[in-house]
C-alpha cells in the first residue's frame, strides 16, 4: 500500500467526518447566529437564552438525521474494513 492510497484513506475519512458532523455544526451555527442577532437587537444578555434553543435544534437535528448518519458511518466501516481484509 503506497503513500497515494493513504492520502486516499485519510481524504476518504475526512470527508466523512464532513457528511457527518457537518449538518449538526451546521444548525448550530444558524440557531447561534440567529439568537446572536435577536440578542443583540434586543440588548438581551441571557447565556440561556442562546443555550437552550441551541441544544434544542441540535437534539432535533440529531434526531432526524440519525440514520442517514447510521449509514453513512457504517457504509464507511465497511469500505474500511474490506480494505484491511485485503493488506492481510
Amino acid at each position: 500500500m503506497g503513500f497515494d492510497a493513504n492520502v486516499e484513506f485519510l481524504r476518504i475519512a475526512f470527508w466523512q467526518i464532513l457528511i457527518t458532523a457537518g449538518p449538526l455544526l451546521g444548525m448550530a451555527l444558524a440557531i447561534g447566529l440567529l439568537i446572536g442577532i435577536i440578542q443583540a437587537a434586543t440588548s438581551i444578555n441571557e447565556m440561556t437564552l442562546s443555550f437552550v434553543p441551541k441544544l434544542i435544534v441540535v437534539v432535533l437535528t440529531f434526531g432526524l438525521l440519525s440514520n442517514f448518519m447510521l449509514l453513512q458511518l457504517s457504509d464507511y466501516f465497511q469500505f474500511t474494513f474490506d480494505q484491511i481484509a485485503q493488506v492481510g
